[in-house]
């Protein structure tokens, strides 16, 4: 919705304004490995439809970030799809040779990812030690030279370059996608 009340200061450098520790962690990163990004701030965005102005005014497509597991809660998987594109379970089960997918609890999200639920981003993937979650990448995202998502916390979106995504920040998480076409 285009209404959405957002701070019209974009910043390119860790914010110095009060912040929870996890979009700190974020931010962090980003400098420790030397990325560039664009970012600004806005009222909490639940929805990809909140997301619609922070789009146009960063010139970025925010991918959807979804938490999954199998029937067991044994295997978890964050799935990172564009934002536009309708999931369908089915589609990603066969791919990734697991049945029965689901969306996993908001527990899992904080236990594997430190990140509470409506704050899902591949950021998370940083406090995921122990490899709990396996990431899953919808080939359309990597069309996209730039790559939008939270700093782990909803109230953000930032704007990144895919490759340094994936060829910088991904290896520092020891976490190797797996595409997939949606």
């Amino acid at each position: 919705m285009d209404n959405m009340k957002i701070n019209k200061n974009i910043f390119n450098s860790k914010p110095d304004n009060d912040r929870i520790q996890v979009e700190l962690d974020s931010y962090d990163v980003l400098q420790k490995l030397d990325i560039p990004f664009t970012g600004i701030d806005h009222e909490e965005a639940m929805t990809m439809e909140d997301l619609q102005l922070v789009e146009k005014v960063l010139d970025v497509k925010v991918s959807k970030n979804l938490l999954l597991c199998n029937t067991q809660k044994t295997k978890f998987y964050m799935l990172i799809m564009p934002g536009d594109k309708k999931f369908l379970t089915k589609n990603l089960s066969q791919q990734i040779n697991s049945a029965r997918l689901s969306f996993a609890d908001g527990a899992y999200m904080e236990q594997f990812l430190n990140i509470t639920p409506g704050s899902l981003s591949i950021f998370g993937l940083m406090h995921d030690k122990d490899n709990n979650v396996q990431l899953v990448i919808d080939k359309d995202v990597l069309e996209n030279e730039y790559f939008g998502c939270h700093p782990c916390i909803n109230t953000s979106t930032l704007k990144i370059k895919t490759s340094d995504i994936m060829n910088v920040f991904l290896p520092l998480t020891n976490h190797e996608p797996i595409m997939v076409e949606l």
